[in-house]
C-alpha cells in the first residue's frame, strides 16, 4: 500500500501522472480552479493538493510510506502530522511537498522525530 491508497482510499490516480504539477483545469463554467483544489485528473477536489503530495511521496523511491505520517491541507498550505523516523526523512518529505504545484507553504510543526 502506498501513500495515496493509505491516506485517500478509493482515490483513482492517473497512470504516470506527474504529481508535482497541477493540470490546468477549467470547469465547464469557464472559471479556473485554484491550483490547490485541482485533483489528480484535473477535476475540482477539495483535497487535491494533499492527494498530489501523497502521489509525489509515492513516486519518490527514497521516501518509504510510514504509517505514522499524515498529509492534509489548509488552503494552499500542506500540513504534515504524526511521527517520522528521522530528521532527514522529515526534510525529504517537506522538500517534496514544497515542490508540488499549488503548495505555498509546508507546516511540519505537528511532526515528531524519533
Amino acid at each position: 500500500m502506498g501513500w495515496l491508497d493509505r491516506l485517500f482510499p478509493g482515490s483513482k490516480k492517473k497512470q504516470n501522472a506527474p504529481a508535482a504539477s497541477a493540470p490546468a483545469a477549467k470547469p465547464s463554467g469557464g472559471a479556473t480552479i485554484p491550483p490547490e483544489k485541482v485533483g489528480l485528473d484535473g477535476e475540482f477536489d477539495e483535497s487535491g493538493l494533499a492527494k498530489r503530495v501523497a502521489l509525489a511521496f509515492d513516486q519518490d523511491p527514497q521516501l518509504d510510506d510510514v504509517g505514522t505520517l499524515w498529509v492534509a491541507q489548509l488552503g494552499s498550505k500542506v500540513v504534515l502530522k504524526g511521527k517520522v523516523p528521522s530528521q532527514d526523512y522529515l526534510n525529504k518529505a517537506t522538500s517534496i511537498a514544497k515542490g508540488v504545484k499549488g503548495a505555498t507553504e509546508v507546516d511540519a510543526s505537528q511532526v515528531t522525530v524519533g
